[in-house]
Formats: structure tokens, sequence, C-alpha cells
């Protein structure tokens, strides 16, 4: 999974030389090495079926940074989805600030309360018990000082 091109606003909103990006694993855009391969193996069952994919993850600049973004892509070949697609990206920072240090799973936890998931849907996507999501949604709670679930989603979008 590697970028063959990108155009100059991908370079602003990553903080990243495009000689730098091409060529490289977008790895370096994800906020860990754990995080790149568990959304890449999330993606490739869906990009075999419907060849789109789409969601908001917190991604990271080239300073560190951890930033909302948007992300959309399309598989050019469904039986091999990561080795030719198109994506895209959108910067919401200015709309969903990240206010605390998160772990990578409770961003990822994160970022399918704001899908509107239910703790057992978000423990089926991500293959983990429903109870253990609880676990981090109460973690996000004390973070984020949010006293409901609803008050979280809040935080979460407003910062």
């Amino acid at each position: 999974r590697a970028m063959v091109d990108c155009n100059r606003h991908v370079c602003e909103m990553f903080g990243f030389s495009r000689e730098l990006l091409l060529g490289q694993s977008f790895q370096m855009l994800y906020p860990s090495p754990e995080e790149y391969e568990r959304l890449g193996a999330h993606m490739a069952p869906i990009l075999n079926t419907k060849g789109l994919y789409a969601d908001s993850r917190i991604m990271k600049r080239a300073n560190g940074e951890m930033f909302w973004c948007h992300v959309s892509g399309r598989a050019l070949n469904r039986e091999a989805p990561h080795e030719s697609g198109i994506w895209s990206f959108e910067d919401l920072s200015s709309q969903r600030p990240v206010k605390a240090e998160l772990t990578g799973r409770e961003r990822e936890v994160a970022a399918r309360l704001l899908q509107g998931l239910t703790s057992k849907e978000i423990g089926r996507a991500l293959e983990i018990s429903h109870r253990t999501v609880e676990i981090y949604r109460a973690r996000l709670m004390r973070k984020y000082g949010a006293s409901t679930a609803a008050d979280l989603v809040h935080k979460l979008i407003t910062g």
C-alpha cells in the first residue's frame, strides 16, 4: 500500500513534500503501525465486496500532530483491493479537534461511536467483546469529561 501520486493539498494537509510521500507506505500517515495494519485488514473485505470504503479517523501529520480526517477510496481491482486505488482525504480538524491523548483502540472506538454504532456493533466490527467496547467508551468519557454517551459524541465532534 504505497503512494504512487498525490496532489498539493495532501502534501499541505499532512506536512510532507511530494518527494517524501511518493513511493512511501501510507503507514507514515497513521498514528501507529498497528492501526495501519488493523484498518487495512478491516477495509479489505469491504473493498472486495463494494469496491468503495469511507470513514473518519485520526491520522498523523509529519510533525506528529494527530487530527481527524475523513478518508474515502475506491479499489481499482476488487480481487486485490490494496493493489491499486484512488483515495481522498479531508482534514476535519477545524470541526473536530483532537483534545485528548488516545490509544489506538480508543481512536477506533471513537471513530465508530461517531458513526452512530452501538457497543455490540463496534465489538463485531473490531472483533472484540461489546463489554470491552464499553470499557473503552468509559475511558473516553473520563478523558473528555462526558457524562453520557451522547455527551461524549458531542465532545468528540466539537472537541
